[in-house]
């Protein structure tokens, strides 16, 4: 469960009552009718808190935040947005994400301003150019918020707005509560066009919290204050496709190159086909499952028409393994079963998988040597896995790391800018210099599907299987598995030596 908090709408003049009704929409509900009905299922019972006075509004969201038991949702009461979108940023693993909307780039051809100076020599302002309605006044980087200023607090080259939705997580409800009292205490410092939500993010970058940013992509979202706004925001709504788009968000984004290319191209389609038809993700896993014990018997007659045959159905294996998880993100039906089965059982399709191979390496008449390059395959591979969650368990661990902070009060972001330069330049020595420069590296698409490559991720894994299988026989299959799983262990071993030094 999430606990939702639904604010009035922002301070000002033209500021209309959520009773508008979005008459392109079925039913004709209106603005609240609508946001309420979608927020039913995280939190039946919503906390309203108006925002016409600011500091008022701010000591509410503390009381809310200090007797929170679960992840606060907050978002303006007149709101108009898909669910998809409501869905994706509640289920996001950041202490705090923030919606927002950066001004558009100048394109090619336009006219560039000749006196823009580069980021780190522009001197802090306050944002005058409005954006959606709201003034921008939000400085936003690549994956959270640097810096957000208000009608009388400076913000070095602002770029974005909050569009409104904020999801906090448990273990920052303290935090918030702390920083929205200490707004509230100073409330008379915030102009009439200081939107609610901006001033909360204001306050928790300047206390160090990492606020996330997401921007809609090819989902809605839109705050509307007149009837014309809102037939608007209707019309705009239902001529996008929300389901595509629920479909893509499916599928894995940091999935490996096979995975990616081989598989999740047509996966998706398989996995929206299933969920359409009541098939439920452990009746998915149960169809990988039986193609991987299929493909491992295929394998045991060690017959080249077989091992063909293997090589295809141990694909095929692979393929639903990858639409159970879509099933489940689609349908959002997610289960501890579900998660247990998958995890335990892509094990065992591997290993299953590797004792038919052996086995028809033997009835084929070329001796029992093989068992030892079976073994050396399986346990290589048990180490990884074993590698691979003792270091996310020690990771979850890690408390985040500390950001610079800036007294509420002052007047401008300067210092907490000339911090985040030290900091930044105190990460870029030694240990971390190095895995900042691989991590740069990531932008150019070769370098990137080679380091997704050469963890040697599940897909790789199976595809070495099914290639080296239907084309040459199990010997090739784990000599491929064993040199190729020993380069993937030793590189990310020593990546996370370096990361945990670091």
């Amino acid at each position: 469960m999430t606990r939702v908090v639904l604010l009035g709408s922002s301070p000002s003049p033209d500021t209309a009552p959520t009773g508008l009704r979005l008459a392109a929409l079925p039913g004709n509900p209106t603005v609240a009718e609508r946001l309420r009905s979608q927020l039913v299922s995280l939190d039946p019972q919503p906390a309203t808190i108006p925002s016409g006075d600011v500091a008022a509004a701010l000591r509410a969201v503390a009381d809310v935040a200090e007797s929170a038991t679960e992840n606060l949702f907050i978002i303006p009461d007149n709101s108009v947005v898909h669910d998809e979108l409501i869905y994706q940023i509640t289920k996001a693993k950041r202490g705090a994400l923030a919606l927002i909307a950066k001004e558009p780039r100048p394109e090619a051809g336009d006219e560039v301003q000749e006196d823009i100076v580069p980021i780190d020599e522009a001197e802090p302002e306050i944002g005058m150019n409005r954006l959606e309605g709201l003034p921008v006044r939000s400085r936003a980087g690549k994956s959270r918020i640097v810096s957000v200023g208000t009608a009388n607090h400076q913000v070095t080259r602002p770029n974005a707005v909050m569009l409104g939705p904020l999801h906090i997580s448990l273990r920052n409800a303290p935090m918030l509560a702390e920083t929205c009292r200490e707004l509230a205490a100073m409330a008379d410092r915030f102009g009439p066009d200081d939107d609610l939500v901006q001033i909360i993010v204001f306050g928790l970058v300047r206390n160090g919290v990492s606020v996330g940013l997401r921007g809609r992509r090819d989902l809605f979202y839109r705050r509307v204050t007149t009837q014309e706004e809102v037939n608007e925001a209707g019309a705009e709504m239902a001529g996008m496709n929300e389901d595509r788009a629920r479909l893509n968000n499916a599928v894995k984004g940091a999935d490996g190159f096979f995975t990616t290319y081989f598989v999740s191209t047509y996966s998706r389609f398989i996995a929206r086909w299933a969920a359409r038809r009541g098939l439920t993700p452990n009746q998915v896993t149960l169809i990988s499952i039986t193609l991987g014990v299929l493909a491992a018997a295929c394998f045991a007659t060690g017959d080249r028409p077989w091992m063909v045959a293997g090589g295809v159905l141990i694909y095929f294996a692979f393929v639903f393994d990858c639409v159970d998880g879509q099933v489940a993100r689609y349908a959002r039906k997610f289960g501890v079963l579900g998660a247990w089965l998958d995890a335990t059982f892509d094990r065992f399709k591997e290993y299953v998988v590797f004792a038919g191979l052996a086995v028809g390496w033997v009835v084929s008449g070329n001796g029992d040597d093989i068992w030892i390059l079976a073994l050396a395959a399986i346990g290589l591979q048990s180490v990884r896995h074993l590698l691979d969650f003792s270091f996310g368990i020690s990771n979850r661990r890690k408390p985040p790391a500390q950001l610079p902070t800036l007294a509420l009060d002052a007047p401008s972001d300067g210092d907490l800018r000339k911090a985040l330069v030290r900091r930044k330049e105190e990460r870029s020595q030694g240990i971390r210099g190095l895995l900042k420069m691989w991590s740069k590296a990531g932008k150019y698409r070769a370098v990137h599907w080679a380091r997704k490559m050469i963890v040697f991720p599940i897909g790789e894994r199976f595809a070495a299987i099914a290639i080296t299988a239907a084309l040459f026989d199990a010997r090739i299959t784990f000599l491929t598995l064993v040199i190729w799983g020993t380069v993937a262990a030793a590189y990310t071993l020593t990546g996370r030596l370096m990361r945990s030094l670091a």
